[in-house]
């Protein structure tokens, strides 16, 4: 557990985020980890090391490689991505599907613009997604996969919670990671509509769609993300319809 902090708000905009580019790929990293670019002032925010905004191309796709002692958990925000992995489990990922893949001792996948598949159709639209990987609590765990759709409780305008270790939401997440210290949330908010942050030692907040206003910190737009510390319970007002990433974090990475 984190130790005495001081309570900070970090707000970092979109563009401030490294971006890698390919004919095929538009990447956008909010932390170093596998930038090809070490920046030892952006590792990581709590548990948080990993946090890609990828746009993937049609007929394209992330081939085969490998991951260990992550977990790690896909959002979709706009067409849909399939998944296919060493453990034998494949799906297609589409908004309002949650998705985690624990990497434990090792584990094989990719991953690809659902149109990929579609040889005799010709692709034309890309998949947008967010990525994001925590630490587990322990390192050799055996590899898994889940996900679920929570669609329907996301038309509530209220702040559902995704995934989860943590003990206090055992039955409300929609998907368990292994790190009792860790809780996704997410949202989908018309304007006016509000949500409170939760309160812990670390927050990061992430804007993938829309325009917000959040108490005590301003304008937050898409693509823009608050880093919380030592501080939480503000109101997230949504100026647009938008849509928001929340990770509850009450530990912090040992790096």
């Amino acid at each position: 557990m984190p130790g005495l902090l001081t309570p900070t708000v970090e707000v970092r905009r979109a563009g401030e985020r490294h971006a890698s580019r390919l004919s095929w790929l538009d990447s956008k990293h909010s932390f170093s980890l596998g930038t090809g670019r070490p920046d030892p002032a952006n590792t990581h925010h709590g548990l948080l090391l990993v946090h890609n905004e990828d746009l993937v191309q049609p007929g394209a796709g992330f081939e085969t490689h490998p991951h260990q002692d992550m977990e790690i958990v896909t959002w979709v925000l706009q067409g849909s991505l399939v998944h296919q992995d060493s453990t034998g489990h494949s799906g297609v990922i589409y908004p309002g599907l949650a998705q985690r893949m624990s990497a434990g001792t090792g584990i094989l996948h990719s991953e690809k613009n659902d149109t990929y598949r579609a040889a005799d159709v010709r692709p034309t639209t890309p998949v947008r997604f967010v990525q994001m990987w925590v630490l587990p609590d322990e390192p050799g765990v055996t590899p898994g996969y889940e996900q679920l759709e929570i669609d329907d409780e996301l038309l509530g305008g209220s702040l559902v919670t995704v995934a989860s270790g943590m003990d206090r939401h055992r039955d409300a997440s929609a998907i368990r990671i292994r790190n009792r210290y860790a809780a996704l949330h997410a949202a989908r908010l018309r304007p006016g509509e509000q949500v409170a942050l939760p309160e812990a030692p670390f927050l990061h907040l992430f804007v993938p769609r829309g325009s917000v206003d959040v108490e005590g910190v301003g304008a937050l737009d898409e693509g823009d993300a608050a880093r919380f510390t030592a501080t939480g319970g503000q109101r997230v007002s949504a100026v647009t319809s938008a849509e928001v990433l929340v990770w509850e974090m009450h530990a912090t990475a040992a790096l």
